[in-house]
């Protein structure tokens, strides 16, 4: 009673009779799908993210509503548990790092706005009469014009813009209330415990229960880029040394990379923000130099203006035999460099995807003065024949080798970086 086995035919439809192509039935129905769901699972990791934050901001709000649902808790806080609810809504974000920004942010504009205008209430209460609309206008105008004007101020704006806008609505608010000096400071403190209560129960989800990390996705997002520039420069080469005819069907295939990595910044800026205000946790410690990111990111950027930049190469007119003039004879030497600069950026990536130092000195600097000389002994437009520079393949061709230059320089500045952030990063 051996086991069923099926032969597997080969591409060319011919069932070959080895044993070494036989599979049984049993070991394909179950391997297909545990592999095939591991692979939907990886290609929808982003969207298995998003459920996961879903589902603990609803948990959250089922914790934070049992204030109301269970009468001891509802009898110690009353009404004001909508504060609590209020607070997990504004406050729970999707990365954790932004969630405890925010909690931050909510918890000094809170203390700070509610101290203030608890002062303010009982120095108003205190003159009375006319003089009480008077201090309650003076004191509303200028904190809350103090408060606005530092909210533009560039460093604040970025790490406590939202701490700003709380102090100014708690501050309004406890002012304008009108109440006894007495109730004012209650009302205060019940609604500061309140917030405080929620805020704890977003930041113990958030960072306990399957933490979603700014820090990580900033330094994942930016690996990736590594690679997506070195497939653009790949494609441009592939595409600028093929048939002319060819060039249209495929010419926004590196296009469409560069344009991504070009639309980095200002999620780049929002991960570093929030990586900022992350604990310790896996491989990146305290103080772990962000900064560096915002370097690469905007070097990696550069890099992309220059790789698309040639594509005005492909979109020239030219000539098919003025093609094989001008292209051919630099076809291999070119293509060579472009391997070694996708090599380099392989390699530059690698080095911050494992966080090991890249030995640039050793290895990414030699090679890239490699390419410079490369690059010099290819023989110009001039060399080949096409000194009249109106000739569009000719001048497409100046273009590729100046460019190529210019990346050069851009890698070794690239290659500076990353060495600096094995350097302050640790990397081994």
């Amino acid at each position: 009673m051996g086991s069923t086995v099926i032969d597997i035919p080969d591409g060319e439809g011919v069932v070959p009779g080895s044993k070494e192509k036989k599979k049984k039935v049993g070991d394909i129905c179950c391997q297909f799908p545990i592999d095939l769901f591991f692979k939907e699972m990886k290609s929808n990791k982003h969207m298995t993210r998003k459920v996961i934050h879903s589902i603990k901001v609803g948990v959250a709000l089922v914790f934070v509503s049992l204030l109301y649902l269970l009468d001891p808790l509802y009898k110690q806080v009353g009404e004001n548990a909508m504060w609590a609810i209020m607070t997990v809504v504004v406050v729970f974000e999707f990365f954790a790092g932004a969630t405890l920004s925010k909690g931050i942010n909510r918890g000094i504009g809170t203390v700070l706005g509610g101290g203030l205008g608890c002062l303010a209430a009982i120095f108003a209460q205190a003159v009375g009469g006319v003089g009480k609309a008077i201090i309650v206008g003076i004191t509303v105008f200028i904190f809350g014009a103090a408060a606005t004007y530092t909210r533009q101020v560039p460093n604040v704006k970025k790490k406590f813009d939202y701490g700003a806008m709380i102090f100014i609505l708690t501050f309004s608010l406890v002012v304008v209330s009108g109440l006894r000096a007495e109730q004012v400071l209650e009302i205060a403190r019940d609604r500061l415990s309140t917030i405080a209560m929620g805020f704890a129960i977003c930041l113990f989800i958030s960072l306990l229960v399957f933490p979603i990390w700014a820090s990580d996705e900033l330094h994942d997002s930016l690996v990736a880029r590594f690679e997506d520039l070195a497939v653009s420069l790949e494609g441009f080469s592939e595409e600028y040394f093929e048939n002319v005819n060819e060039k249209e069907k495929s010419s926004f295939n590196f296009s469409s990379k560069c344009k991504s990595v070009l639309h980095s910044k200002t999620k780049d800026e929002s991960l570093v923000n929030f990586a900022s205000w992350e604990p310790w946790h896996a491989k990146f410690g305290f103080c772990y130099p962000w900064g560096i990111y915002l370097k690469l990111g905007e070097d990696l950027r550069d890099l992309a203006t220059t790789i698309l930049s040639l594509k005005g190469c492909l979109k020239s007119p030219t000539q098919p035999s003025e093609s094989n003039t001008c292209r051919q004879p630099v076809k291999e030497p070119c293509e060579a460099i472009v391997a070694s600069l996708a090599w380099t950026l392989r390699e530059l990536g690698e080095s911050i995807k494992k966080m090991k130092k890249c030995g640039s000195e050793d290895t990414i600097v030699p090679k890239l003065k490699t390419v410079r000389q490369e690059l010099s002994q290819i023989p110009g437009p001039s060399t080949l024949g096409t000194n009249n520079l109106e000739r569009t393949d000719g001048l497409g061709l100046a273009t590729f080798m100046y460019s190529m230059v210019e990346m050069v320089e851009k890698m070794e500045e690239l290659a500076k970086h990353v060495e600096q952030l094995g350097q302050r990063g640790g990397f081994s």
